[in-house]
């Protein structure tokens, strides 16, 4: 257990070096290609994608050129899309994160992939009914969240970006199908980042295979993928001194000279995933578009928290003699269900039988203490979506899930989102979702050669989330949107400042506001997100800043003779000074603050960039936290973890239709 970093570290340099390989034969197989075809473009500009050329003969020869249409990627429920190779700045909030997703409402780690602390309340539904830490979770992927594709030729698709100190990551794609029917990919995520501070290593991957099959006749489809994801972490506890942080003293520039409170400790999270749905239509799917599916996946997930020495004085804890120093949970969800469904462009309806068959086990249960070990039960239930168009202004899209087990108790799930387009590029939408289920499963049990740190949550109500929203969008106003959204929770479950879980026996009530707009003048840009929130009781239970804004200012043109188009601006966000909650790396969870609670906030973090699109390569330079150059960091995510210093993120995104 003591040296699995050190395994994990070779395996992920060895991956690397061999993905460098992979790349130089995907390439030379592209230019391959490329000299055995025709008149191929890399634009849009064409709506057809053949060529009929008469020979002179009886036989005439058909030349394929196939445009950016021809390149299709789709999640397992949603339509198909175009590749994205637009050069939205939207685009860059996600092309320059590790996790590949916009970190609004995020504050990040000083390290790249170390995580975040969330500012907003926003529940996330992945951590239901399974074990999945909240600062593990920023980039898993989900069973419905996987790529499936449909591409004329052979695909390769590249995003590189620089890490902390040492390292990189690396994510890239190779698709291909095989005749019309049939598309297979392959997806490989390897980040591996040093960190300015001591003690902070983070080193991530993960694997993807995924295939999409449909008969000729359009009777059957299947979908399959597997995936195997790690997230991976040195623990360094945050500064050990933070006068010696802020003190301003030039000895301490270099990072590495400031003590950290933890040294040999490590976090690791880990899940496999095996799925498989297919469907299939009795009937000529043109007149009577009904369908049975199936869909079953295995999905394992592990935790481990290790140490090489006991940190008796951090942790506030004796310890238990002869206990190990690491302790190790794990949960499997092996689900099944059967559907029938009404595909119609109007009207789609699916609604079906699931059979789950969970198990959750903490390893090294001391039973001394009367922590179980082990957690096993079937459960049974239904699902259904609801999919209405009316007169092409009008959409109803409803999600339902009920399930029952003895163990875990009754799980109910909706979501109902109703859009309303009275007038092109004028959208209100209005949302109502509920869900009761049991608290995920890492607060339930932990045991720990730290007497603390050993707990068991016993016969825990279910957590109840209500939300109630809407959405005004005006894409001839200055591409704006508004939004409000309010939150009920009840039996909230959280973790108090001693990292025990509790339950709130009165609700927790949130109120959120925002908008986004983008106002464009000649070739100038300047685009604005704000978030308003207020916790309206029990406000010492989730603290969370008031306001959160990002305001960007950048200017857009061709250049280098029409070769190219760059993007450069500054960007600057920016969240209200509130007592933030602490992290527990033990946890990997976020804990109310003790008495002496640290406050974080009220500090800009602006970026400066540049950013250039050539035909279908993009370049993203960013000076990250440029102020931090002529003022003295004072940023942090959470108590005793400040945020990056002033760095260049350099990214690299590469679409190559072979």
């Amino acid at each position: 257990m003591r040296d699995f970093l050190f395994k994990d570290n070779y395996y992920f340099c060895t991956q690397i070096s061999s993905m460098k390989y992979l790349s130089i034969l995907l390439v030379a197989f592209g230019i391959f290609l490329n000299a055995q075809q025709v008149n191929k473009t890399d634009s849009n500009k064409m709506s057809s994608d053949t060529l009929k050329v008469d020979s002179g003969e009886k036989d005439s020869l058909e030349i394929y050129k196939p445009t950016i249409n021809d390149y299709l990627v789709k999640k397992r429920f949603s339509e198909k899309k175009i590749f994205d190779t637009t050069f939205a700045i939207e685009k860059s909030y996600i092309v320059t994160q590790y996790n590949k997703k916009d970190n609004f409402g995020k504050i990040q780690y000083a390290n790249v992939g170390s995580g975040f602390q969330n500012l907003m309340y926003d529940k996330n539904s992945a951590q239901n009914l399974t074990l999945l830490p909240e600062n593990k979770s920023f980039c898993i992927i989900g069973e419905n969240d996987i790529n499936y594709y449909d591409v004329k030729t052979p695909t390769t698709t590249f995003f590189y970006n620089n890490a902390m100190k040492n390292g990189g990551q690396l994510h890239t794609t190779y698709t291909q199908n095989v005749g019309k029917n049939f598309n297979f990919a392959i997806e490989y995520m390897g980040l591996r980042s040093q960190g300015l501070y001591r003690n902070s290593l983070a080193s991530s991957n993960n694997t993807i295979f995924s295939g999409h099959y449909i008969s000729k006749n359009n009777k059957y489809e299947a979908y399959a993928h597997y995936i195997h994801q790690n997230v991976n972490n040195q623990e360094n506890g945050g500064i050990a001194d933070l006068d010696v942080f802020l003190s301003g003293d030039s000895r301490f520039s270099n990072r590495q000279n400031i003590e950290t409170n933890l040294s040999g400790v490590e976090s690791r999270y880990g899940y496999r995933r095996y799925y498989f749905s297919q469907e299939f239509s009795p009937f000529d799917p043109a007149k009577y578009p009904f369908k049975l599916r199936h869909t079953i996946y295995h999905q394992g997930n592990k935790y481990y928290f290790s140490e090489t020495t006991s940190n008796n004085l951090f942790f506030n804890s004796t310890s238990i003699d002869g206990f190990p120093l690491y302790n190790k949970k794990f949960s499997n969800d092996l689900s099944n269900t059967f559907s029938l469904v009404w595909d119609n462009e109007k009207f789609k309806l699916d609604a079906g039988f699931r059979h789950q068959y969970i198990t959750f086990g903490n390893k090294n249960a001391y039973p001394v203490l009367n922590i179980p070990g082990y957690f096993k039960e079937q459960r049974f239930g239904a699902v259904g979506n609801l999919q209405i168009k009316l007169l092409d202004k009008i959409r109803l899209k409803s999600f339902l899930e009920i399930s029952k087990g003895s163990e875990f108790g009754n799980y109910l799930k909706t979501t109902n989102q109703l859009v309303f387009e009275p007038v092109k590029d004028y959208l209100v939408e209005g949302r109502l979702n509920f869900q009761s289920a049991y608290p995920s499963f890492n607060y339930l049990v932990n045991s720990s050669h730290y007497v603390n740190y050993n707990f068991y949550l016993q016969n825990p109500n279910n957590e109840t989330v209500t939300q109630i929203g809407g959405t005004l969008k005006l894409a001839k106003w200055f591409d704006s949107q508004v939004f409000a959204d309010y939150y009920r929770i009840d039996n909230y479950t959280y973790f108090d400042n001693f990292s025990r879980p509790e339950q709130s026996s009165s609700s927790l009530n949130i109120s959120q506001i925002g908008g986004e707009a983008t106002a464009k003048y000649r070739k100038f840009n300047l685009n604005a997100r704000v978030l308003f929130q207020k916790i309206l009781s029990n406000q010492d239970l989730l603290p969370v800043p008031d306001f959160i804004g990002r305001i960007n200012l950048f200017y857009q043109a061709s250049a280098f003779k029409k070769a190219a188009t760059i993007q450069t601006g500054i960007k600057v966000y920016y969240f209200t000074r509130f007592a933030s909650r602490e992290y527990s790396p033990m946890l990997s969870e976020y804990i109310l603050p003790g008495t002496n609670a640290g406050s974080i906030g009220g500090q800009p973090i602006a970026d400066v960039y540049f950013n250039m699109k050539v035909k279908r390569m993009f370049f993203y330079i960013e000076g990250q936290h440029i102020n931090q150059t002529f003022m003295q960091n004072k940023s942090f995510t959470a108590p005793n973890y400040p945020i990056y210093d002033f760095r260049l993120n350099l990214g690299l995104v590469w679409y190559l239709f072979h």
